[in-house]
């Protein structure tokens, strides 16, 4: 009997384990390769959403090339003085049939938000569109993981 039930346990342990797989395939670093500017992120799960931080954006830094940006456009006053280095501005991407959506997009360049979903194309591909209101209008980009 204790070894039925051991049995059952670590079968709907791994059956639970394989559930998350596909889901998580979003977990890590990716990088544009077609936006201007350029960018960098890592995702990361959070309270069981997805969420993004910022590790690099080809218009982030100050002349010097060495300085982050501050988010000067910030709509919350108190957050102006931030660096825009590492700051999560990807919130709230939840899995559903094979796509993330109902995420937001924090664009520390103009101070405002956009709603935004991804589909992975493969492993290593994704499609990441931000839009306004409906997703008919926004922008697709594309990403590839960075290994």
């Amino acid at each position: 009997m204790k070894r039925s039930l051991l049995t059952a346990l670590m079968l709907l342990v791994s059956i639970v384990s394989f559930a998350q797989i596909p889901a998580d395939k979003i977990l890590g670093v990716w990088e544009s390769t077609d936006a201007d500017p350029r960018l960098k992120f890592e995702f990361y799960k959070a309270g069981g959403k997805y969420s993004g931080r910022l590790l690099y954006a080809s218009d982030m830094f100050e002349a010097d090339g060495k300085t982050p940006k501050k988010d000067d456009k910030n709509p919350d006053k108190s957050l102006r003085g931030r660096s825009r280095y590492g700051i999560t501005n990807i919130t709230n991407l939840s899995y559903e049939d094979g796509e993330y959506t109902g995420g937001n997009l924090y664009n520390p360049s103009e101070g405002r938000n956009y709603r935004v979903k991804a589909k992975l194309k493969s492993d290593n591909e994704m499609d990441f569109r931000g839009y306004i209101g409906f997703s008919l209008l926004g922008k697709t980009m594309k990403f590839k993981r960075v290994p």
